[in-house]
């Protein structure tokens, strides 16, 4: 790495990392805020303590679900897009990627309406008569899963497609000659070689939902915390600043450590994937 571009790496990304692991050990005080006195107390107050767990395990399931749905939605999703003809490959692809030019807050903000009792998606359920009372939506795991889906499978749709490029047709085409069924030949020849791109979109999803704060927020309110939300109110709110850098500080190596541990376990389990 040349000199300007590790100046920049130290001081845009390792400088405020550093900043706020030191922060995270400051001891806080109520009446005298934050003191110069360092102690590990903030982290033994996260896992001692029930109510952390209880947020760091329910970020930790939102985002598996959601990195999930993604997977399920958006490899067909893709893998359909690539196969259409040309001009509606790219007016298709062009639908599915919108998202990511809208502002994550106004795409939030119309979730909101959309689950609420009198929102289209209760109103249609209730003209079909599917339900015959509006569904609570808004504020639940639910709703925020939904909406989580929505702003990430985008990410999903981009790496696979990737993958999906150095896919020579030729092969597929030599599988289906020898006389394998498509079932046979998607599993076999066509979903192996797309597992490097739904590895790498499984961590961009998964990374970036467990540190989401504007839909959770917005949808989940005060009573569906995530730690993005936990720490932003320990900041704000409380003003214990050494507490939400150490809640900032355990999300990001938790993050570190399932995505590492995911990604050497699949790399392992399809070494001859991952290698060819």
């Amino acid at each position: 790495m040349s000199g300007p571009g590790l100046l920049v790496f130290v001081t845009m990304l390792l400088a405020p990392l550093a900043l706020t692991a030191i922060l995270s050990l400051n001891v806080f005080n109520g009446m005298e805020g934050i003191q110069n006195v360092y102690s590990l107390k903030n982290y033994l107050e996260i896992f001692s303590d029930s109510y952390y767990l209880e947020i760091f395990g329910r970020t930790a399931l939102m985002s598996a679900i959601v990195t999930v749905l993604c997977v399920v939605l958006g490899v067909p999703e893709t893998i359909i897009i690539s196969r259409m003809r040309g001009r509606w490959r790219g007016v298709f692809l062009l639908i599915i990627l919108a998202p990511l030019l809208i502002s994550v807050v106004v795409r939030t903000l119309g979730w909101s309406i959309l689950m609420g009792n009198n929102g289209l998606i209760n109103k249609g359920l209730m003209l079909f008569h599917i339900i015959d009372e509006p569904l609570r939506l808004a504020f639940t795991m639910t709703g925020v899963t939904i909406a989580m889906v929505h702003v990430m499978v985008p990410f999903m749709v981009i790496s696979v497609w990737a993958s999906l490029q150095k896919l020579d047709p030729q092969v597929e085409n030599a599988g289906l000659s020898l006389g394998a069924s498509q079932r046979t030949v998607f599993r076999r020849v066509v979903l192996p070689q797309l597992l490097p791109g739904i590895l790498s979109g499984s961590i961009i999803v998964f990374a970036l939902s467990a540190s989401a704060f504007a839909t959770p927020a917005l949808l989940g309110g005060r009573r569906l915390k995530v730690v993005a939300t936990a720490a932003y109110d320990e900041f704000l709110n409380t003003l214990n600043w050494p507490l939400g850098a150490a809640i900032a500080v355990v999300l990001l190596v938790a993050n570190i450590v399932i995505i590492v541990g995911c990604n050497r376990w699949i790399e392992r389990r399809f070494k001859a994937v991952f290698e060819g």
